[in-house]
């Protein structure tokens, strides 16, 4: 009995060509890997299973995503296309570490050109991106109030970010949120609280 909704992701799902950056990544899972499934956050391979598709036979990966205990069934064919990766590591965090602490907060003017980049920004699964995302609405946000889909938009790209850094480093996600608080004060931005988007 699953917990949570069951979803076959489609099999002619493909991210936009310039975020394909997955295709020389090792896509081999195994049972119990940390994974990240694009915005939806961290996972866990729980169970590799082949399904007969007419005359195929098709090998999926199971994940238990860890916030929404959602469980979600992948095309192992199709891990590379949807941006299924591997947990972030050391290397990984640190570059996301640095682009948070230095640099411009550039965004586009027009809402809905901005909201539409950033879109497809969480849509790729990296984590770069998403910090990208995070860094730009923050400023955006202290210079003045966020519409309410962009709000969302920085509480989902807040979550992404502060789970995966946890499980990353296997620590709890408030020493992740320290971590990120002291990185953007480098830039004089604010990292926000998680009670700051409870209704």
């Amino acid at each position: 009995m699953f917990v949570g909704l069951l979803t076959f992701f489609p099999t002619n799902h493909r991210l936009p060509f310039r975020y394909r950056h997955m295709s020389g990544t090792d896509l081999n899972f195994h049972i119990g890997d940390k994974v990240v499934y694009p915005n939806h956050g961290v996972g866990v391979i729980e169970q590799i299973s082949s399904r007969s598709i007419g005359t195929t036979v098709e090998r999926f990966y199971l994940l238990n995503i860890k916030a929404s205990s959602l469980k979600v069934m992948v095309p192992c064919q199709n891990a590379g296309s949807v941006g299924l990766r591997r947990v972030v590591r050391n290397g990984e965090i640190q570059k996301v570490l640095d682009a948070l602490s230095v640099g411009e907060n550039g965004s586009n003017g027009d809402w809905k050109d901005r909201f539409k980049e950033n879109s497809e920004r969480m849509r790729t699964g990296s984590l770069l991106e998403v910090a990208s995302v995070l860094k730009s609405l923050i400023a955006l946000h202290q210079a003045k109030p966020l519409s309410f889909r962009e709000k969302k938009m920085l509480e989902r790209a807040r979550y992404l970010l502060v789970s995966e850094l946890a499980m990353a480093r296997n620590c709890e996600e408030s020493k992740v949120e320290e971590i990120l608080t002291t990185a953007l004060a480098k830039c004089k931005l604010r990292f926000p609280e998680a009670s700051e988007f409870q209704a």
